[in-house]
């Protein structure tokens, strides 16, 4: 929707069986018929592509498949075996294949990128700091099995790690923790970061204000996110979310 209104000219695409708050706005199409789709775009002219939205893997029915799908399809069954970066990828590659040049959304808006200049809230604690750093740590240890992108952990004890589920159910999880497991029944921290690696035209860690809800439901000190490497969504309300909420929240290498 931040890109629609930024660049309200430009083609919005929609797939069958993705939902979009912008169907009524765009040219639906089947992926099952992406040649169709591919025709489409290059007789509008598209030359840059942005991927946006949640990601979801599509049911796909063979019989349906144009003649352009036919060829693509075992790529993309064998990419589906992969995890959300395998697969994004080799769709990546799909389109550049047919001479589109695939943007992400922090190059056309940079204005949503996390920068180290974020730190809002009290200074983390040293058992804060000792968390921030066990976070980093396990994130980039479970990187080359392409898993998720954030990781809470209190008093150096990983309480969870994102997963196909998400970030919310990540944070639900880790709410639902015993306090046992937390040093003084409270605290820890939240960790978001790009995977080692990871191609971000696509997918891009995203944290927005129900993120920052979530953290403060958990019971979680604050929350870091890797500069450069993750999208705000709704800055304003985010930070003043985190304001209120009580929290820190800071971007930084990682």
């Amino acid at each position: 929707m931040l890109i629609h209104k930024a660049h309200p000219d430009a083609m919005v695409i929609t797939l069958d069986g993705i939902q979009s708050d912008l169907v009524a706005q765009s040219h639906p199409h089947r992926l099952e018929e992406i040649g169709v789709l591919f025709t489409s775009m290059k007789a509008g002219g598209v030359t840059d592509v942005i991927f946006a939205g949640a990601l979801t893997r599509p049911k796909m029915n063979p019989m349906l498949f144009d003649t352009e799908m036919q060829v693509i399809a075992p790529r993309l069954v064998q990419a589906m075996a992969m995890g959300d970066d395998g697969l994004l990828r080799t769709v990546i590659d799909i389109f550049e294949e047919q001479g589109f040049h695939v943007r992400g959304v922090g190059d056309l808006m940079p204005e949503l990128v996390a920068g180290d200049d974020l730190a809002l809230g009290s200074d983390p604690t040293d058992r804060d700091e000792a968390d921030i750093a066990r976070a980093a740590q396990i994130l980039r240890g479970i990187a080359p099995l392409d898993l998720g992108q954030g990781c809470a952990v209190a008093g150096g004890q990983c309480l969870g790690i994102e997963t196909v589920q998400g970030t919310d159910a990540l944070l639900r999880f880790v709410g639902e923790t015993p306090a046992r497991y937390r040093p003084d029944g409270r605290g820890g921290v939240y960790v978001k970061a790009a995977k080692t690696g990871q191609d971000l035209r696509m997918d891009m860690p995203t944290i927005g204000p129900k993120t920052v809800a979530s953290v403060a439901a958990a019971g979680l000190s604050g929350m870091v996110v890797e500069a450069g490497c993750v999208l705000i969504l709704d800055r304003a309300a985010t930070l003043k979310a985190a304001s209120e909420a009580g929290i820190f929240l800071q971007a930084r290498a990682l």
